[in-house]
């Protein structure tokens, strides 16, 4: 079908909705709380938390750089929302260096372990990769990610920037109601485990409540050991060994070695451009690639005729999700188990041949993935400084409080991202040692020519949940770039979240009319209120000084000087 075809018919659905709405009033909220957006003529951040957000500003004050603060924010919420972060999880960073004018990208997930085969995992009953289990427990590669991006671009020691968080931990803080509610969600899961269990959980084995004060002695502990001997202390040394030891004893298959031959690696970001701006994602073993096609796929749509979050809209936005996540399950995985080049999934000709695909008139159940040619609990924060350098940053544990494993006396949950990989044989995601899983976390920058032939920074944003990141990175693009929204009016619209085959959740706001016009379609509506649809921070570069906006869906803010 062509684009003119998709186009007369997607205006005919959509006129149609905008009848049966306007005949049918609907009683739901049209928006989220709002916020105003943050403006500052220096340096702003944006996390998932306060007492995060506050660190990081204050090294900003002081004269570090956002990559100082990044990391100082990034291990306070290590103490304070520990159900979707810490040290025990990876990391992966988009920076922008107005030294260099070039963005870099760093890949700090960690390995399977070498005993983690398709054979052992078979041989003890598994059909499917183990869910929240030690046996997904991989190399925790966030510190050395923290270290690495102070040891390139910080001004700051690693010590420095984690002096905010063992004060934190010590001394103790009061919980914010978001998170947790999310940590009472897991007591079942934490009491599951000797070490998870005396560290998370209080008095008779309860979730601490919003506004109670509570301390992690032990990751103070941790943390400080780490200060005083750098990162060697959990790759290679005794911190190392006795995780290694703790998920050998738990039936995991991680060895002390396999720490110790931890590196992050510094990568090549990957972009496409869309309607005159460049986007940019970091390269498999993540789902940064999804994105880029779905925009690919979207472009030549008049989508703001079609109406923000008009049936139509939903429906092209639902269909493109799920061509690009076909394709992401069949061709990603470690970069060097993969067949096709992340290039010829973005071809133009590629684009167009999955977009002849969606059919405007008819939900798709499982689309395959396509013929191109050959030759992932979590927070993001975002921070920029005054002399113009960008972070985006994300950093998970995967499953809330990950594996649920914690080694005693250490005070942070082991992630359980092996669960990312597949026990079907022959693909490039499927599990074997040494290997990285598929990663749902992904952060995100947008540049647009800077009026000399280069580029210049825009937006540097993420939204937080598993596999609504990619969906959730297309819809605040539209909504910023197609229908010029305001920033922090962006990241409040309501939002979808496609899960599987037919079945797609809508926010609150997303009246009923527009509900059933979906349902005309062909998609299944799944109840919203036990679906998370993401959590994203932003910053925008203006021409002085930055805006900036925090998701109501979380307990953080922006902040800036």
């Amino acid at each position: 079908m062509t684009i003119a075809r998709h186009l007369t018919l997607l205006s005919f659905l959509c006129t149609m909705t905008r009848a049966a709405d306007s005949q049918q009033p609907s009683p739901r909220p049209t928006t989220l709380a709002h916020r105003s957006t943050v403006y500052a003529p220096h340096g702003m951040i944006a996390t998932s938390q306060p007492l995060a957000t506050a660190a990081g500003l204050g090294v900003l004050e002081r004269g570090g750089n956002a990559i100082d603060a990044a990391v100082t924010a990034a291990a306070v919420l290590n103490v304070v929302e520990p159900p979707m972060t810490g040290i025990g999880g990876d990391l992966f960073a988009l920076v922008w260096s107005a030294k260099d004018h070039k963005l870099y990208g760093l890949n700090a997930s960690g390995r399977s372990g070498s005993l983690m085969t398709r054979a052992a995992l078979l041989a003890k009953g598994h059909t499917t990769m183990p869910q929240e289990s030690v046996e997904d427990v991989t190399v925790p590669g966030a510190l050395s990610g923290w270290d690495a991006l102070l040891r390139r671009f910080g001004t700051v020691r690693l010590a420095q920037a984690l002096a905010p968080a063992i004060g934190y931990a010590e001394a103790g803080f009061p919980l914010t109601p978001i998170i947790a509610g999310e940590w009472g969600a897991e007591v079942a899961k934490l009491r599951k485990d000797e070490g998870a269990r005396a560290t998370y959980l209080v008095d008779d084995g309860r979730a601490p409540r919003a506004g109670e004060w509570f301390r992690n002695p032990d990751l103070a502990r941790s943390l400080r050991l780490i200060a005083e001997q750098g990162t060697g202390a959990l790759y290679g040394g005794e911190l190392g060994h006795r995780i290694a030891e703790r998920v050998r004893a738990l039936g995991g298959y991680l060895t002390a070695d396999d720490l110790r031959k931890h590196r992050p690696e510094w990568v090549e970001p990957i972009s496409a451009t869309f309607k005159g701006y460049r986007v940019w994602e970091l390269p498999p073993n993540g789902q940064g690639v999804a994105v880029l096609e779905m925009l690919k796929i979207l472009e030549p749509y008049d989508l703001k005729a079609l109406g923000h979050n008009t049936a139509p809209y939903l429906h092209l936005l639902i269909e493109a999700k799920k061509l690009a996540y076909a394709d992401i399950a069949q061709y990603v995985g470690e970069p060097t188990a993969m067949t096709v080049p992340v290039a010829n999934l973005l071809s133009d000709g590629y684009a167009a041949s999955r977009r002849a695909l969606l059919d405007p008139a008819r939900a798709a159940d499982r689309p395959a993935a396509g013929k191109p040619l050959t030759a992932s609990e979590t927070i993001y924060l975002t921070v920029a400084d005054s002399a113009g350098n960008m972070v985006s940053f994300i950093n998970s544990l995967y499953d809330a409080f990950g594996s649920g494993v914690v080694v005693p006396g250490t005070g942070f949950a082991l992630q359980d991202r092996g669960a990312g990989f597949t026990l079907e044989p022959g693909l490039p995601n499927t599990v074997a040692p040494g290997k990285r899983p598929f990663h749902t976390i992904i952060p995100a920058l947008v540049t647009q020519p800077d009026g000399r032939g280069g580029e210049a920074p825009w937006l540097s944003f993420g939204v937080m949940g598993g596999s609504m990141q990619p969906q959730g990175h297309v819809q605040l693009l539209l909504n910023l770039i197609v229908f010029g929204m305001d920033l922090q009016d962006a990241i409040d619209a309501a939002r979808f979240r496609h899960l599987e085959g037919r079945r797609v959740a809508l926010e609150a706001p997303i009246d009923d009319a527009v509900r059933r016009a979906l349902v005309a379609l062909g998609h299944e509506l799944t109840p919203e209120a036990d679906v998370a649809f993401g959590g994203a921070q932003a910053i925008m570069r203006l021409a002085r000084g930055y805006a900036a906006g925090s998701d109501p869906r979380k307990d953080g803010m922006a902040a800036g000087y």
